[in-house]
């Protein structure tokens, strides 16, 4: 399972990002490999947002048709944060205090842990202070 953060979704579904063309390449990668991936509520949220107030807001309308669609072929799990998750990224906020990490950062380390993923499809470079390896 490889888990997908908001960088990715963003730069799969703006031309304009500077990660469209690596984002393109490893999204049909994985979709050849029939590989499942995981997001969180948190990123989804996050991803809409962005694309609504930088984009527009039939390109968040679009990405949220596609997250439903992929969540119906079984592609995609959505995982909500939960009272646990919640805990464990405040635990993990605090213990990296001299990283500059959202707290949604720390869900979705929170959530790689808990399900044992050791792969993200992402950009950001924090995810590989705790173990996790970035596709490429």
């Amino acid at each position: 399972m490889i888990f997908v953060d908001t960088g990715a979704w963003i730069a799969l579904s703006d031309r304009k990002d500077q990660h469209h063309s690596d984002a393109v390449t490893i999204y049909t990668r994985l979709k050849r490999r029939k590989e499942r991936l995981l997001t969180t509520d948190y990123l989804v949220d996050e991803t809409v947002t962005r694309l609504r107030y930088d984009l527009s807001h039939s390109t968040a309308v679009k990405f949220l048709d596609f997250i439903e669609r992929a969540e119906e072929t079984g592609v995609l799990t959505v995982v909500e944060i939960d009272r646990t998750l919640f805990q464990e990224a405040k635990r993990l906020f605090r213990q990296y205090d001299s990283a500059k990490l959202s707290f949604t950062d720390c869900t979705s380390f929170a959530v790689c842990h808990m399900y044992k993923i050791s792969e993200a499809f992402a950009f950001d470079q924090h995810f590989t202070m705790t173990g996790i390896t970035l596709l490429r």
